[in-house]
């Protein structure tokens, strides 16, 4: 019987890796450009995190997490989402005794239970970044500023900006009942799930996934009339700092994200051409989960960008990245002993910090030759005994055919001179 990977999962091989690689690199680099610095935490934590932090009526914490008991009969969850476990790490370190802000970002996989389909994995990857400390309407907009720039560095466009205010607990309640009066004429007809959190918390009603729900969704009450002045004063100063960069956003009524931590500012960054799983990256800000995760009251906004969608909106668009698996030099040789100094040339050259590559099957001088051309190799070199004898040999290049005479001993130095 063969084993294949599990459903919902992915290899990512060799020639995907290196858009994941550059993906990264491109993240990294404006990350750093905004002065966040990079975290990792666990894969899997204390399952009470994600109950607390996330919320008992979502989705995730009643469907989708991956949770089961370890050999010390503790209950452990492998993380859904990325918030909760750097807020935790905030907290259990301290560093809310440091000046703030604190600006982090992350990469990692996420694990949801849920129905495979595309864009959308059991276990998939995200990047994401959180700024904790500041309650600011500017970081808000900075925070959208940053994925955006992240996208648009990768060539993307045509993309939307929906963006929305979920207010605070006191002004939420209000809004919670307005829902509760709205849909009760029409309970019995919405899904088994949205019963359950019509009661419990009705603004998941908004997020359900049932076309059946969404058809009642369409005409009830918005948050934005709901809001206390704090929350009000708040997203009109995130929509005049994202207007002062000429952002362009949609406001949209119904975006209240899946998770419960989210307070005031709620946004998701679409591309249509996604279809269904249109949505690229998302967040918003979450002042209540210190408190609910460590009885601290610290405001936090984040967001966090799916890497498989990514890569699908750059299929999507056609848009082909700088890769290259090119190697600087393949030296071909000819005899034992030419293989035995090249390898030592192959460890010098690498050191001094080219690609190198050598054969290791035994090929002839043609079928050695053939794989150069294979691996794109800027370079080529033939060593044998007489190469050996004169310590001189030809280095070609493999584009132009010309050749030059070095020196066996002053290798390192002559592919300094054509490797710029």
């Amino acid at each position: 019987m063969s084993i294949s990977k599990p459903r919902g999962t992915n290899d990512i091989l060799p020639e995907d890796s290196l858009k994941w690689q550059y993906i990264e690199d491109v993240t990294r680099d404006v990350c750093v450009r905004y002065n966040y610095e990079e975290i990792r935490t666990p894969i899997f934590e204390n399952t009470n995190l994600f109950r607390r932090g996330i919320g008992e009526a979502t989705d995730i914490v009643e469907k989708e997490m991956y949770t089961f008991n370890d050999k010390g009969g503790r209950s452990v969850t492998l993380r859904p989402e990325g918030t909760a476990s750097v807020v935790r790490a905030f907290l259990e370190h301290k560093i809310y005794g440091q000046a703030q802000p604190t600006k982090y970002f992350y990469y990692g996989p996420m694990f949801r239970y849920e129905r495979p389909q595309s864009g959308r994995y059991r276990q998939f990857h995200q990047m994401g970044v959180e700024v904790l400390g500041t309650d600011s309407p500017a970081i808000d907009a900075e925070v959208i500023s940053l994925g955006l720039h992240i996208l648009t560095e990768l060539g993307l466009s045509d993309l939307e900006v929906h963006l929305n205010s979920v207010g605070c607990p006191e002004c939420r309640e209000k809004y919670r009942e307005k829902l509760r009066n709205y849909f009760e004429d029409d309970l019995e007809e919405l899904c088994s799930d949205c019963q359950s959190r019509y009661d419990r918390n009705p603004l998941r009603i908004l997020d359900c996934k049932n076309k059946g729900c969404q058809e009642y969704t369409v005409d009830s009450p918005e948050i934005i009339d709901s809001l206390c002045k704090e929350c009000a004063n708040h997203f009109e100063e995130v929509q005049s700092y994202l207007s002062s960069l000429d952002i362009d956003y949609i406001i949209d009524s119904n975006l209240v994200r899946g998770l419960d931590y989210y307070t005031k500012t709620a946004f998701e960054i679409m591309y249509t051409g996604l279809g269904a799983q249109d949505t690229i990256f998302g967040g918003g800000r979450y002042d209540g989960l210190a408190e609910e995760i460590g009885d601290r009251d610290i405001p936090g906004i984040g967001f966090a960008m799916g890497m498989e969608r990514i890569i699908l909106a750059l299929e999507e668009q056609n848009i082909d990245l700088p890769l290259t698996t090119d190697l600087d030099l393949f030296i071909t040789t000819i005899g034992q002993r030419a293989q035995e100094t090249a390898f030592e040339y192959l460890y010098q050259l690498r050191r001094a910090g080219f690609k190198v590559e050598m054969d290791y099957l035994d090929r002839s001088v043609k079928g050695q030759m053939k794989c150069a051309d294979r691996t794109n190799a800027q370079y080529s070199i033939i060593l044998g005994d007489n190469e050996l004898e004169k310590r001189t040999a030809t280095i070609r290049n493999m584009e132009t055919g010309e050749e030059i005479e070095i020196k066996l001993d002053n290798l390192v130095e002559e592919m300094n001179e054509l490797i710029v």
